[in-house]
């Protein structure tokens, strides 16, 4: 079975605890996620079947849209509600939604971030949660990510302790530690935050329609329909320009052999090669040390 079977990864499963149980379900070994989510997290995951695994980076590097809550008041070690307290200051009146609507505008494009210490980013080929757990500080690499969009979900509701949450809608671009955004909109208000609740709704050209559960796949599986639930390796690359080549080219593309660039123009590279009945048969993209020609970027076995 080859294609991307859209999860909705459940909340006290790390991906590759999905991964695992998908193996088993599907009994398959070529099995693979695109992406790591945290085990408090739940959402969208697609999952790599067969030959889809060989794009699986391809998808690690799409947009992702979240939908978070925003918690201020309190700061924590994690950056989010599992974490230790560290920080608190009470809200002693009620923050607008226009002060908190600049506050978010000020993050759209690109921005830098520095990963929490409660993350699996590696420093010296350690997990930065494991210097954590151990006590260690250390210098965290500094890396660019981009905010293409940011929308307020919710009104700001105070509550009777002193804080106040919101919720928001985030479109970014991969890498990007939503934990972190929150504390960051908690400075630009002026107070401590932490993200208190996560849901990633999007990831590539899948959406939260499209997902299903461990429970659906199961019933699936025993129904004999689980195939249908499958999305083909195309669908995951709609965003790459098409090409349809002529029979003699298919049996070179088959061969993965260099070829003359077409003479329809491609906006994106690499682009997609696809047989006249629609189906895909590789990636390719321009030769990096000679303009005038493309060479395999990813090849699939079509039969």
């Amino acid at each position: 079975m080859d294609g991307i079977l859209p999860l909705w990864k459940p909340k006290g499963m790390t991906s590759h605890d999905c991964v695992y149980a998908i193996r088993r379900l599907l009994k398959m070994k070529k099995v693979g996620h695109t992406g790591t989510l945290d085990p408090a997290v739940e959402g969208v995951l697609p999952i790599c079947l067969g030959q889809a695994t060989k794009i699986s980076s391809i998808i690690m590097e799409s947009q992702k849209v979240y939908e978070a809550e925003v918690t201020l008041g309190v700061s924590t070690e994690t950056e989010d509600q599992e974490g230790a307290v560290v920080e608190v200051k009470k809200l002693t009146e009620p923050l607008t939604m226009a002060e908190v609507e600049r506050a978010l505008q000020g993050f759209i494009g690109e921005m830098e971030q520095i990963p929490p210490m409660y993350s699996a980013v590696k420093v010296k080929g350690k997990k930065l949660y494991e210097y954590a757990r151990s006590g260690e500080e250390v210098e965290r690499p500094v890396r660019k990510v981009h905010i293409h969009s940011i929308t307020l979900l919710s009104e700001v509701k105070t509550l009777e302790e002193g804080t106040a949450t919101f919720r928001i809608r985030v479109a970014c671009s991969k890498g990007t530690y939503i934990r972190t955004l929150c504390v960051d909109i908690g400075k630009e208000l002026g107070f401590p935050a932490h993200m208190s609740q996560l849901v990633r709704i999007e990831s590539g050209t899948f959406q939260q329609e499209d997902a299903v559960t461990f429970e659906e796949i199961q019933e699936a599986v025993e129904k004999g329909t689980v195939e249908r639930m499958v999305k083909n390796l195309d669908q995951a690359l709609t965003k790459y320009d098409q090409i349809v080549v002529s029979k003699e080219d298919e049996l070179r593309i088959r061969n993965g052999q260099v070829l003359p660039l077409p003479k329809e123009e491609c906006k994106t590279n690499p682009f997609r090669m696809k047989t006249s009945d629609g189906k895909l048969l590789a990636l390719y993209q321009i030769h990096p040390t000679k303009p005038h020609v493309m060479k395999p970027f990813k090849m699939f076995v079509v039969k």
